[in-house]
């Protein structure tokens, strides 16, 4: 399987926690006023990288962990999902996924690769981008309604629970 990738950023800070290996993929629907990554909206933009190949990115840097962001990860849920599998299985990485959907449609939809995806991160940070709500002091978000949602336990509970430092 192949997902369509606008770059990897190595050893970046921004994305969560400690150092991670961001993979921007391409392709986002949401169309934020004010989305400081305009150039991720073409689904067809970027080039095509197997999941073997980006699964090779993430094992040479044993220190970073691994954001998925664009663009919208979920527009491309399936190969996310199977290289979530894969981070899982192989390594002791954490993931964090970044999507301009809610917690609340994802779960409510239940799309079966979506709902695989969810079963393999570690945090999802929800919520279009809302240029009025912009705040430069959130950690790892843009604007106060996206949240920083611990998965794990939210699907444990039935219920949202925040990621906490």
């Amino acid at each position: 399987m192949k997902l369509r990738v606008l770059d990897i950023v190595e050893d970046t800070t921004v994305d969560g926690p400690g150092f991670r290996t961001s993979i921007y993929l391409a392709g986002c629907r949401h169309r934020c006023p004010g989305c400081h990554n305009p150039e991720s909206w073409n689904e067809h933009g970027g080039k095509e990288v197997d999941i073997d190949t980006l699964m090779q990115v993430i094992i040479n840097d044993p220190f970073a962990h691994v954001t998925l962001s664009g663009g919208d990860p979920l527009l491309q849920a399936a190969g996310c999902a199977e290289l979530a599998c894969r981070v899982k299985s192989e390594t002791d990485k954490t993931i964090w996924c970044y999507t301009g959907y809610t917690w609340e449609t994802l779960i409510k939809e239940k799309t079966p690769e979506v709902m695989l995806l969810l079963e393999h991160i570690d945090v999802l940070v929800d919520g279009p981008f809302i240029q009025s709500l912009r705040n430069t002091d959130l950690l790892f978000r843009g604007s106060s309604n996206q949240r920083l949602i611990d998965v794990q336990k939210s699907l444990e509970l039935g219920k949202v629970e925040e990621w906490h430092r």
